[in-house]
């Protein structure tokens, strides 16, 4: 049986560096992205990678609530990307590495709010709204799940990912 390696990390972080061959589908969209793709695997034993073997067993489960349970033969690799890299197995890179886009967004709010203190202090104490908006938006995120944050630094041009090499991205 054919074994094929999904990993559901997010395109940063797949980008970043993967299993070449591996097919790429963020855990983010898997409940959306996963069907289509998992109904072209009948038939061969799929691997599931994330960084460090997390969001792959939380795939695994979704593959069953999707109801492909039965249908394919699927596992974690425990480790994930981490320990693939451990052994020293070949991994290909789709482009230069960068920070993830998650402390991207730590960096921007943490200034954000670092400065708008700093400035409400020295300046105008209204500017410490800004801190709340942030602190606001924080919340609004970790609530559910959506961080406008994110979305804007994901369009930025240093985040624009190249076609990645030696892979199928679902």
């Amino acid at each position: 049986m054919e074994q094929i390696i999904l990993d559901v990390r997010e395109q940063d972080e797949f980008a970043s560096g993967h299993v070449p061959g591996s097919i790429w589908v963020p855990f983010s969209q898997f409940g959306h992205t996963a069907p289509g793709v998992l109904q072209s695997l009948a038939g061969r034993k799929i691997v599931l990678m994330c960084r460090s073997g997390s969001r792959a067993k939380l795939a695994l489960a979704e593959i069953s609530r999707l109801g492909f349970g039965g249908q394919l033969s699927a596992e974690v690799y425990e480790g994930g990307i981490l320990e693939w890299v451990r052994q020293g197995k070949p991994v290909a890179a789709g482009s230069a590495a960068r920070l993830p886009l998650m402390r991207q967004v730590q960096i921007v709010a943490g200034l954000g709010v670092l400065l708008s203190v700093l400035l409400g202090l020295g300046v105008d104490l209204r500017i410490t709204w800004l801190a709340a908006f942030i602190g606001a938006g924080l919340t609004f995120a970790g609530v559910t799940g959506f961080c406008g944050l994110a979305k804007l630094l994901a369009l930025m041009p240093w985040n624009k990912a190249g076609p990645a090499q030696d892979c199928r991205c679902g």
